[in-house]
């Protein structure tokens, strides 16, 4: 029959003995609990104290945890409560939990700063390294398309198609009601406020730079990012846990050449497409909300849109289209590639994938932004 455990104290001078004795398991936690929280309310009391443990009969992992718990309460500064007694056989056990306990707050907090220094340079690390990785994925693929491009059979036409219709042709509907719905939104919000200055018609040269230049690209990049991007990640970083990566390195295959390859030319070629449905689908969804809210007359908002707006409008919107394409289809590569063998590794690639993939189209819009105004475009 199992002893209860017990933990007897004791003073000497300027010292504090602590005597544990019994069993220290996870069956007589209740019991452990209280003696440890009556013996912490010493702490303070005397400054040397020591923690007895030879008679204790049997240790698990949450005894272990207790001792190591009072050894804490106890140590004040530079002195550190002493363990005495400890059996060879139990020594191995309090050493692991004393070192994957965490620090008291007074630790941690002294180390705050130093912990906040490492996380700044870590993250700066992570930044640069995910640069590095971005560039040396472009460079991959611009060399599998010199490659594909001096020996034409080897391109891969049937996966490309394949991708193409994933992208592209299955994402049209969300896309044309997306933009449709964010086309008639912008309509409403310029008619309502340019109606307090008798300028509703001026929504039109609003709604026709805003779409064309800005919002129609920008906004299906970033449903692509999200759609697309996370797609191509979870795929590869599936291939990846499945090793089959590999298997094609093993089999003599460039998995460049074979599986990104074709996911980037098919973004390539589907993001000016989806742009430019969505461009026609905003615009759509304006006029429809100007004429039926504002009373703009069809055949009026034709002729003002014609007017406010010219081909560098349009031009500028599809131009973008191809970059963002690449960058979103070079993140989400590069995501999907640095899985590791476990669900938790694919998910937060996933995310991150999104993430960087949407951060990386507003950067690239905003770069063009300041290139085409210095181009007077």
């Amino acid at each position: 029959m199992k002893s209860g455990p017990t933990l007897e104290r004791s003073a000497q001078g300027d010292a504090l003995m602590l005597r544990a004795s019994g069993a220290w398991t996870a069956s007589f936690a209740p019991s452990l609990e209280k003696l440890v929280a009556e013996a912490e309310k010493l702490a303070g009391s005397k400054p040397d104290v020591s923690i007895d443990v030879s008679e204790i009969s049997k240790l698990d992992t949450f005894g272990a945890w207790l001792i190591e718990r009072l050894r804490r309460s106890f140590t004040r500064g530079t002195v550190e409560a002493k363990v005495d007694g400890l059996s060879a056989t139990y020594a191995s056990l309090v050493d692991e939990v004393r070192r994957v306990t965490p620090a008291p707050d007074d630790e941690a907090a002294a180390v705050t700063v130093a912990g906040m220094l490492d996380q700044i340079g870590r993250t700066v690390a992570g930044v640069f390294g995910t640069i590095a990785a971005l560039i040396d994925m472009l460079g991959a693929v611009i060399v599998a398309s010199a490659r594909v491009f001096l020996h034409p059979r080897s391109f891969r036409l049937t996966s490309t198609v394949h991708h193409l219709e994933q992208v592209c042709w299955r994402a049209v509907p969300i896309i044309v009601l997306i933009t449709f719905l964010i086309g008639c939104i912008i309509a409403q919000q310029g008619i309502f406020h340019f109606r307090r200055f008798g300028a509703d018609i001026f929504v039109v040269d609003m709604l026709g730079v805003l779409v064309l230049r800005e919002i129609g690209v920008l906004l299906v990049a970033i449903m692509i990012a999200g759609r697309s991007g996370s797609a191509y990640t979870a795929e590869l970083g599936s291939m990846k846990m499945r090793e089959e990566i590999d298997a094609l390195r093993t089999m003599g295959f460039d998995p460049i050449e074979v599986l990104i390859l074709p996911r980037m030319l098919a973004l390539v070629i589907a993001l000016p497409i989806l742009a430019f449905l969505g461009d026609i689908a905003a615009l759509y969804g304006g006029g429809l909300v100007a004429w039926l809210y504002g009373g703009v007359q069809p055949e009026a908002f034709l002729l003002r849109l014609r007017d406010a707006i010219s081909i560098d409008h349009f031009k500028v919107g599809l131009l973008k289209a191809p970059v963002m394409a690449a960058v979103i289809g070079i993140v989400a590569c590069v995501e999907g590639l640095a899985v590791q063998g476990s669900a938790e590794s694919l998910g937060r690639h996933t995310t991150s994938s999104v993430v960087k993939g949407i951060f990386f189209v507003i950067v690239m819009d905003g770069v063009f932004a300041i290139f085409f105004a210095a181009v007077g475009m």
